[in-house]
C-alpha cells in the first residue's frame, strides 16, 4: 500500500499526546459513506515479549465474498507503555508499518478498538484513520466513556452510545434532548453475547459504521475483519 504522509512524531510525552489528541480530533470527519468498496482491511494489535514488542495485525478481505485476500504482520519495538486513553500512541505505528507492507488498497478500515466514542473523540481507529485518509470503523469490546440504556437480546439489535458534549466535539454535531452527543452504538453482535461497541473512526457516519459492521458480521461476536486480525495479532510465533 502506498506510505501515508506524516501526520505528526511518536516520540511525545503522555501531556504532549493528550494535547495532540486534542488538536487531531477536529479534523477526524464524521459524515460520509465508503463508496465503491471493493475490500476491507481488518486491524488488530498484539503485544509480545511482555510488552516491548508490539504485533500489527492487517487482514484484508475482499467484500462481499469476506474471502481473505492478504494478511500481514509486522512487528516492532513498543513506543509507549499502556495508559488509559493513549492506547493509538501504544499501537498504530506498529499498524502503519503492517499498512506499508500491504499489496492491497483497502476501502475502509475495520479497526479492534474506539472511534470517536472516546474521551478526546480520537481512539485507535480515529487516529488510524486520519494517517491513512481512509474511511475507518472502530469496533471495541469496552465502554471508554459515555453511557447507554439496555440492548435488546437479539442479534442485530443496538441502542446509542452518548456522552457529554466536550469541546472535540464539532460546533454542527447532533444532540439528544438532554445535550448529549451520540458517540456510538452498543450492537448486540450475536444473541445473549455481550454487545460490542461500534463507533466511526474517519470519513463516515454512526448509521454507516453500524451499517457495516452488521453486513460483515459472520457467526460469531466480531465483524469478520477484526475477528480474523484478532487472532492474526494474538497468534504466537
Amino acid at each position: 500500500m502506498t506510505h501515508h504522509d506524516e501526520l505528526h512524531a511518536w516520540t511525545l510525552t503522555p501531556e504532549e499526546a493528550v494535547a495532540l489528541q486534542r488538536r487531531l480530533a477536529p479534523c477526524v470527519i464524521r459524515h460520509g459513506k465508503p463508496e465503491a468498496v471493493t475490500c476491507i482491511a481488518g486491524v488488530d494489535i498484539g503485544f509480545e515479549d511482555g510488552g516491548e514488542t508490539t504485533r500489527a495485525a492487517v487482514v484484508v478481505l475482499d467484500w462481499p465474498s469476506l474471502a481473505v485476500r492478504e494478511s500481514v504482520v509486522h512487528r516492532e519495538p513498543t513506543r509507549m507503555p499502556y495508559i488509559p486513553g493513549l492506547l493509538s500512541f501504544r499501537e498504530i505505528p506498529a499498524a502503519l508499518g503492517a499498512f506499508d507492507r500491504l499489496e492491497a488498497h483497502p476501502d475502509l478500515v475495520m479497526v479492534d478498538g474506539q472511534g470517536i466514542a472516546h474521551p478526546r473523540r480520537l481512539g485507535v481507529a480515529s487516529h488510524l484513520g486520519l494517517w491513512l485518509d481512509l474511511p475507518a470503523i472502530g469496533v471495541a469490546k469496552k465502554v471508554l466513556c459515555g453511557r447507554h440504556g439496555e440492548v435488546p437480546a437479539m442479534r442485530g439489535e443496538w441502542t446509542p452510545l452518548t456522552d457529554r458534549r466536550r469541546t472535540e466535539d464539532p460546533a454542527d454535531v447532533e444532540v439528544d434532548a438532554e445535550g448529549r452527543v451520540v458517540i456510538g452504538a452498543m450492537l448486540r453482535s450475536r444473541e445473549n453475547v455481550k454487545p460490542v461497541i461500534v463507533s466511526p473512526g474517519h470519513r463516515l457516519d454512526q448509521d454507516s459504521a453500524l451499517e457495516w459492521a452488521i453486513a460483515c458480521l459472520g457467526k460469531t461476536k466480531l465483524p469478520e475483519p477484526t475477528r480474523l486480525a484478532d487472532r492474526l495479532a494474538s497468534r504466537k510465533g
